[in-house]
């Protein structure tokens, strides 16, 4: 009796292991997308993700990083290129390490706002220059994540009129070619510094200044170790929301049609969320004492743009697609 009732217990608790056992390979049919950024998940782009990963939670278990805690900014790209990672918030800067052609999506002035950027990446042209990411470097890129205008903020009460003005201005940009020529087109003297160490760098004076769009200004608290803004809008601020090839082709074509759509809806509303919240910072940093205004920004753009043209950079960029850019 003891040996049956034993036995009796080894096979139903076989079962359940076996049963338990089957569970986990169940519940990993769903593919993992681990998502990683630089942006802090008080960023609206991280309000973003989460409507994004609501909506794709019936075909993707999605793990999203931010903060730079997963992989350090400008490093998404290659990790997404070797396997290591799904999906990323990936700067145009970056792609154009490997695609020069892509540093004419770089340049100040390009785009005149938000739905400019929109228009383009849907347009013909802007297929064009997805499809080298596409061919090139094995990512799909999903679409624009609109940030905001790039602003000058400064730690210094020097007032800034004209790209004159910017003269031995220490002014903090990400690192990469791109990133320091825009620098320089300003007219200011560019230095690279990573984005979590800006705070500490206008507070010790290791930068007079910085620019980012006013969402980000308040996000990571520049305001408080800065005394002015100038209103320069000199780039329009975006991101691509990008992912591997690779997954995205072992989709099919049902779920990148609902991915897609998924990324779309997502991308909107961060991009009205942010265009609400501009309007209402320059108001409210006024209040907190800061000196914003706009300077000369004609003179701003045709300096910046002349600077563009006739660098190498105008060199790689496709035949026509500035023209067809304006053109939109």
């Amino acid at each position: 009796m003891i040996l049956n009732a034993t036995r009796r217990q080894f096979l139903v608790g076989t079962g359940l292991v076996a049963t338990a056992a089957a569970f986990p390979a169940f519940a990993q049919e769903k593919p993992k997308l681990r998502f990683s950024a630089v942006f802090s998940e008080q960023d609206i782009r991280a309000e973003m993700m989460k409507m994004f990963a609501d909506a794709i939670k019936d075909d993707f278990t999605f793990e999203g990083y931010y903060g730079g805690n997963l992989f350090k900014q400008g490093t998404e790209l290659v990790a997404i290129q070797r396997g290591n990672l799904e999906m990323g918030n990936i700067a145009p800067q970056d792609i154009s390490n490997q695609i020069p052609a892509w540093s004419i999506l770089t340049a100040g002035y390009l785009f005149r706002d938000a739905a400019h950027l929109k228009a383009f990446f849907a347009s013909d042209a802007g297929a064009e220059m997805k499809q080298m990411t596409e061919d090139q470097l094995g990512v799909k890129v999903l679409g624009p994540t609109y940030f905001g205008l790039r602003q000058v903020g400064l730690r210094v009460d020097k007032e800034i009129k004209t790209p004159a003005d910017m003269a031995g201005i220490k002014l903090r940009m990400p690192g990469g070619d791109a990133w320091q020529f825009l620098g320089e087109a300003l007219g200011a003297d560019p230095t690279p510094m990573a984005y979590a160490e800006v705070y500490t760098g206008l507070q010790t004076g290791a930068v007079d200044g910085q620019d980012n769009p006013l969402p980000n200004v308040e996000n990571m608290k520049f305001y408080e170790v800065m005394k002015q803004i100038a209103l320069t809008s000199h780039l329009v601020g975006f991101d691509l929301l990008t992912m591997s090839k690779k997954v995205w082709d072992e989709m099919g074509a049902e779920k990148q049609t609902k991915f897609q759509a998924a990324a779309d809806a997502a991308i909107d509303f961060s991009t009205e969320k942010h265009l609400a919240r501009e309007a209402e910072l320059v108001e409210r940093f006024k209040s907190a004492g800061l000196k914003i205004y706009e300077p000369d920004v004609a003179a701003f753009r045709s300096h910046v743009q002349e600077k563009y043209l006739a660098s190498d950079l105008a060199k790689s960029w496709p035949e026509g697609m500035f023209d067809k850019i304006n053109a939109l």
